[in-house]
């Protein structure tokens, strides 16, 4: 393989080696020393035009080439019959032809020495198979020659610091510090026309297209080295692998904020799943675990996506959740103040001296609890007084401010004031300035000064929520997963490699994850109902059975389980009754017999479990137990392996690990025995590929320092067909 070309399939991160060995790669992209236009045409209509004259109005100053066998020359520059006469230098070409005429033009780029190429090109994969065929093709010899790709099926890149502009749009962005990457020209499209009239500008704005070559993880790569750019913002469909994002964009999140809009949020089609965490989790749950782990922040619209980027790329770290509310109205306040709380921030409450200070200033009825009411008459005067005092509060943390437009004077003077006092500060302010017909020149005053601006408070609230979030994860220690010395690995592949079954559950399975430190009670296979009475005899009553069975998941949805059997003669009638049950719901089941265990009366029941993601990797989830866990659906994910304050994190978001802490009559059960398991069940799952899921169901928790005990293990390898797997 050439050095500095990733191939589509089967790449694999390198700690240290991605960022340095993509520099050259995407310096050629975004800082080329020469451009090629292949296929630049003098029609206005032509989308080939609309590239050559973005790339001459741009004030690029590198060398511009055009080619086009059938000019001379356009826009005043001459034109060559083939890439192969440009002259040097020529680093980066766009290529605006038909698709068919595509592979011929890159073997000629690779020939000449073109480093990368942007294919603007439609007609490839988004067309069906022949067009899936023909991506491949360019795909190849773009390895063959060492030459990177971008697209095809995009509308190009532009820096505009550079500047380069190789898009065909008309719309031209201003120059910023946001940058935007996209799966979707449309949408590149659009946003940049919108950013314009929002007063916000862009640092690079990249067009992916299909990526046959260059993905969204490289770029987010390159631009958190980019000098320029301070937030990077995406719109996905999805990530082309999986690994290699979660590497390199959680390395490029500890540098720059990086938000996503993640679309396409459900799950199309159907898997063969055996346990509850198959069915529960979806695409949509893998990406936001991974999103989590990575840093990203995930936006649920675009309008949301930029809102939350101006404030991250213009403000302060915000490094607590207390937020002052400055208001001219006590409605947008009391607005305030709610979405603050729902966005899991909290009113600050003010020092003596500070509401002394306001005292000084403000009329008698003004409202000096938090939110801050200076009431309708509040001037220029008043904002900077009251913004200023808020700002030098050790308690508070950012200051949201809201403008309602005053009945007699214009909004202008009061957003000078606030730009003037925000200037230099080290808190975060946010401002709400309500309204639209009437508060423009307002607004261009607070973009100049580089404060976010929002129409309603609630955006504002959400956008410090947004900013609050990132400062908190930034401030975490990099991902260490757990790991546990006293795991026997050997001895979990031997007995995994002898189980003989794809879905391996009672004895078989409780005896691997006790290889891992989870345990499970005491328990036997039983192949006849005397059986089952000699062994309760030895057990202690009370006693469990369930039917054993490798093709039936679920055995307590078909009548396979009785519990607390008490005696011989409850013990002999519930081998007959769960057999004989499990054979009428699967006649084509394989029934040994059934599995009995010691009755554990006491402990809250959880669910901890894995499932396989085919993007991502190993998928750990933890909730309430039993068998209603797919109706509560009081469930969290995280991607294995985790680290100790990812479960914790994963219980806290669950009132099913809340509850463990202690409610109301029920005392306070081992929670540090179900976070142990938890770590040491997603260990196992991401020591062994071949486990396509594994659920312990329920986890029995006892009393704080008493433990935990698998009641019913699951496991299931990968490579087993959806009837055989089918669920009772």
């Amino acid at each position: 393989m050439t050095t500095g070309v990733f191939p589509r399939d089967g790449w694999h991160y390198k700690p240290g080696s991605f960022s340095i060995m993509l520099r050259p790669m995407l310096n050629t992209l975004f800082a080329p020393r020469g451009v090629a236009v292949i296929g630049a045409s003098r029609d206005a209509t032509k989308l080939s035009y609309g590239v050559a004259r973005n790339l001459i109005a741009s004030g690029y100053a590198g060398a511009i080439h055009f080619v086009n066998p059938r000019a001379n020359r356009i826009m005043g520059l001459p034109c060559y019959p083939s890439i192969s006469s440009v002259p040097d230098p020529v680093d980066l070409a766009v290529i605006v032809i038909p698709a068919a005429q595509v592979p011929q033009s890159l073997e000629d780029c690779g020939r000449r020495g073109v480093r990368a190429a942007i294919i603007i090109s439609g007609g490839f994969g988004e067309t069906g198979a022949p067009g899936k065929r023909l991506e491949r093709q360019i795909a190849e010899i773009a390895r063959r020659w060492g030459l990177r790709l971008v697209g095809p099926n995009c509308i190009g890149v532009i820096d505009m610091h550079l500047p380069l502009n190789t898009t065909f749009i008309k719309s031209v962005p201003q120059a910023g510090d946001i940058a935007f990457v996209s799966q979707s020209g449309a949408i590149c499209q659009a946003v940049i026309d919108w950013g314009a009239g929002m007063g916000f500008g862009f640092s690079r704005v990249a067009s992916l297209g299909n990526q046959a070559d260059v993905s969204e993880s490289e770029v987010i790569a390159a631009l958190a080295d980019d000098p320029h750019t301070q937030v990077v913002t995406l719109y996905l469909e999805g990530v082309r692998d999986g690994q290699q994002f979660l590497h390199v964009v959680g390395a490029a999140a500890r540098r720059k904020a990086v938000v996503a809009l993640k679309v396409g949020r459900t799950t199309a089609g159907q898997r063969a799943v055996s346990s509850h965490t198959g069915a529960l989790a979806g695409q949509e749950t893998a990406y936001n675990a991974a999103f989590r782990r990575c840093g990203v922040l995930r936006a649920s619209s675009t309008e949301e996506l930029f809102d939350w980027a101006r404030a991250l790329a213009w403000c302060p770290p915000l490094r607590g959740d207390r937020v002052a509310v400055l208001t001219n109205a006590g409605g947008p306040g009391i607005i305030a103040a709610d979405a603050l709380e729902s966005s899991s921030l909290r009113l600050a409450t003010l020092s003596e001296e500070t509401r002394a200070t306001l005292r000084t200033f403000t009329l008698a009825h003004a409202s000096l609890a938090n939110p801050i009411d200076l009431l309708a008459s509040a001037g220029p005067a008043d904002y900077a007084a009251a913004l200023r005092g808020l700002l030098a509060d050790p308690d508070i943390d950012a200051v949201l401010v809201i403008s309602v437009p005053p009945p007699i004077e214009d909004s202008t003077p009061v957003a000078e004031a606030i730009a003037q006092v925000g200037q230099g500060t080290d808190k975060p302010i946010v401002v709400a300035v309500m309204g639209e017909a009437t508060v423009g020149a307002a607004l261009h005053v607070l973009r100049a000064a580089h404060l976010p601006d929002y129409h309603f408070p609630e955006r504002a609230a959400s956008a410090l929520a947004a900013l609050h979030r990132h400062t908190q994860w930034q401030a975490q220690p990099p991902f260490t997963p757990a790991a546990f010395s006293d795991v026997k690995r050997a001895a979990a592949a031997q007995l995994l490699a002898s189980a003989g079954e794809r879905l391996i559950s009672g004895p078989p399975a409780t005896a691997i994850l006790s290889e891992y430190g989870i345990y499970g009670p005491g328990e036997v296979l039983v192949t006849c109902a005397d059986e089952a009475v000699d062994w309760a005899d030895k057990f202690g009553y009370p006693v469990v059975l369930k039917v054993a069975s490798p093709d039936i998941a679920h055995k307590s949805d078909i009548g396979g389980v009785a519990l607390d059997l008490a005696d011989a003669v409850s013990v002999r009638q519930a081998f007959q009754r769960v057999v004989e049950a499990a054979r009428r719901a699967r006649p084509d089941a394989r029934i040994p017999g059934a599995t009995m265990q010691q009755m554990i009366r006491h402990g809250q029941e959880v669910i901890i479990g894995v499932v396989r993601d085919a993007q991502f990797g190993p998928l750990a989830m933890f909730g309430a137990g039993g068998v209603e866990v797919e109706g509560m659906r009081d469930v969290a994910f995280g991607l294995a392996p985790l680290s100790r304050p990812e479960a914790e994190a994963m219980l806290d978001a669950t009132f099913a690990g809340r509850r463990l802490r202690g409610y109301r009559n029920a005392p306070p059960a081992d929670r540090e025995a179900v976070v142990d398991a938890l770590l040491r069940l997603a260990q196992f799952a991401a020591d062994f590929p071949q486990v396509a899921e594994v659920e312990v169901n329920p986890l029995r928790v006892q009393r704080q320092g008493q433990g935990a005990v698998g009641v019913d293990v699951r496991i299931r390898l990968a490579g087993r067909t959806t009837e055989t797997l089918a669920v009772s």
